[in-house]
This record gives C-alpha cells, structure tokens and sequence, in this order.
C-alpha cells in the first residue's frame, strides 16, 4: 500500500515540475512595462489569431525613414468578447495611434495597452478590464 502512494506522489511531481514552464508563457517580461510610448502609425496587417493577436505597423522615425513594428494583443476571444474588437477592426492602410510598452531589448515591438482609431474611438488592448 506504501508503494502506491509513493509512486501516486512521485507522478504527481513529476507532472508538476513538467508543466512549469507553461507557467512562463504569459509573462510580461520582454517588456519595458515602466514606459509607455505613443506612435502614430499606418497599419500593414492585422493577425487576429490565436493565441495573440497583431498589429504590424510603420513608423517614420526622426530622419523620416519608415520602421516597421509589430504590437502584440490578447486572443481574439478576449479582444472581442471584452471590447468588441473584430477582424475589420483595423485594416492595412489605417491611420491610428499605439500606446503601448516598447520592447526591453530595443526591438521595433510592443504590448499594445490601447489604440486610437482615425476617429478618435479608443479600443483597449491589454488594459481590458
């Protein structure tokens, strides 16, 4: 009877130990969550896809070159279960406005908390509530 415990109990751990990395997946840290940047950018697509949706975009630096950026969302689900977001919600060619956390490492990236769309309505992107 001890064995069968033993060993329930080492399984147990086992799995455990084994699914902690999943754990790691939905952090925050490849971003610099301290700052915040806006950019007002033109889209070039829209990912609404599992398990994150995307916004990839450009940006026109200071010497006036163009950048291209992505910005990472929540699911789709969330997205639009929470804020009404849709596939048409932005469409390459869109002028709109991105606040979000830029990338640790200086990459062109970013957590999207928000967007401004060219008439003015904000949709929330990682601060849905």
């Amino acid at each position: 009877m001890r064995a069968g415990w033993t060993t329930c109990f080492a399984m147990v751990i086992g799995l455990l130990l084994a699914s902690a990395p999943a754990l790691g997946h939905h952090g925050n840290s490849d971003y610099d969550l301290k700052n915040q940047v806006t950019l007002r950018v033109t889209v070039t697509d829209f990912l609404f896809i599992n398990p994150h949706s995307f916004i990839k975009f450009t940006v026109q630096n200071e010497q006036g070159k163009a950048e291209e950026w992505q910005g990472e969302l929540p699911s789709p689900g969330l997205l639009s279960r929470r804020a009404g977001w849709t596939k048409d919600t932005v469409k390459p060619g869109d002028q709109i406005t991105v606040i979000g956390s830029p990338a640790k490492n200086g990459s062109h990236a970013m957590q999207i908390k928000k967007i401004v769309l060219a008439n003015g309505q904000e949709m929330p992107g990682t601060m849905i509530s």
